[in-house]
């Protein structure tokens, strides 16, 4: 697991600007606080695939440069995943990408269940694939999501990125998706009865592209 807060870096003003109240104001300055911080997790998670020296014709020579030998897919809950996936897709781009279509279906009282609309994806098997949600809450939206890949799919690596986890949602992700690698900006030990992280965000999709009924 990988925590960006562990160690000192500008990412960390990225994530300080995503949880302050008074910047979260502009929703086009925290859809791109989202990219930035994606584009770190590519970097940073870009160093764990496998590379082959490749010849290439410069000006002036010949040079060997190491280059990734493949391209990972990259999947995303939508909507608040959004502008992380185009992070990571910054970095890898040559990337196929994948869409999933989740969200909580409140009941009465503090409950909710998790709904899945839609799937679409490139075909994954023997594929290296990131994930991306930008909070992990409880982890029910992204274990499931990630089973039913891995259901339908032979998955080479599974890497899952969130800017914000809670302590409880990563032990749930830990233990239902034990092959996975994480990659989170921070984690918080709290969660409200209504499942939101303390001190979190808020609402990472309302606050990228406005309030929903």
């Amino acid at each position: 697991m990988y925590i960006l807060s562990d160690t000192p870096s500008i990412g960390n003003n990225f994530l300080a600007e995503l949880r302050d109240a008074q910047i979260q104001q502009d929703s086009m300055r925290f859809r791109r606080n989202l990219e930035r911080l994606g584009e770190i997790f590519a970097f940073e998670i870009s160093k764990t695939l496998s590379y082959s020296e490749t010849e290439f014709e410069t000006p002036l020579g010949t040079a060997l440069v190491p280059v990734i030998s493949e391209q990972p897919v990259l999947a995303t809950i939508l909507r608040a995943g959004l502008p992380l996936h185009q992070g990571l897709l910054n970095y890898f781009d040559k990337a196929d990408s994948a869409f999933i279509a989740a969200y909580r279906q409140h009941t009465k009282g503090d409950g909710f269940v998790i709904q899945k609309e839609y799937v679409t994806t490139p075909d994954l098997n023997d594929k290296i694939v990131i994930v991306a949600d930008t909070m992990l809450a409880t982890g029910r939206s992204i274990v499931m999501s990630c089973k039913e890949l891995l259901d339908q799919y032979t998955i080479k690596q599974l890497h899952i990125v969130s800017i914000i986890a809670s302590s409880e949602g990563v032990a749930y992700v830990k233990a239902n998706l034990p092959k996975a690698r994480l990659w989170l900006g921070a984690i918080d030990e709290e969660m409200t009865t209504k499942a939101y992280i303390v001190p979190g965000l808020g609402d990472a999709g309302d606050l990228a592209y406005g309030t929903k009924e």
